[in-house]
C-alpha cells in the first residue's frame, strides 16, 4: 500500500531530515519526493510505501503527528486510494 504524506509549515532547518528519519524507523520508503519553499513557507509532498511498515496506518498517523508538531509544522497522511478518489473528476 502507498499513501501521500504532506508537510507545511515555516521553513527550518531540518523538516525533511525529521520526516525521513521518523519514516525510516518502521521500515517505510520514500518513493518520491517534492519541496518547495514559498516565501518563508516550507511545503513537501512525500509518496511513501507502506508495503514493509512495521507500524499501524493509525499509530503512523499519530507518530507523524507528534512529529510534526516538535518541528513546529503540519504533518498530514492520506492512503494513496483515497487521495486518488477525492482528487478524480
Amino acid at each position: 500500500m502507498k499513501a501521500i504524506v504532506t508537510v507545511i509549515g515555516k521553513d527550518m532547518m531540518g523538516i525533511i531530515a525529521g520526516v525521513s528519519t521518523e519514516l525510516s524507523k518502521y521500515n517505510i520508503n520514500i518513493l518520491d519526493i517534492s519541496q518547495t519553499i514559498i516565501q518563508e513557507y516550507f511545503t513537501m509532498i512525500m509518496l511513501i510505501d507502506l508495503e514493509k511498515s512495521t507500524i499501524t496506518f493509525k499509530d503512523l498517523k499519530d507518530s507523524l503527528k507528534a512529529k510534526g508538531e516538535e518541528l513546529a509544522v503540519s504533518i498530514k497522511i492520506q492512503h494513496e486510494d483515497i487521495f486518488n478518489s477525492m482528487h478524480r473528476i
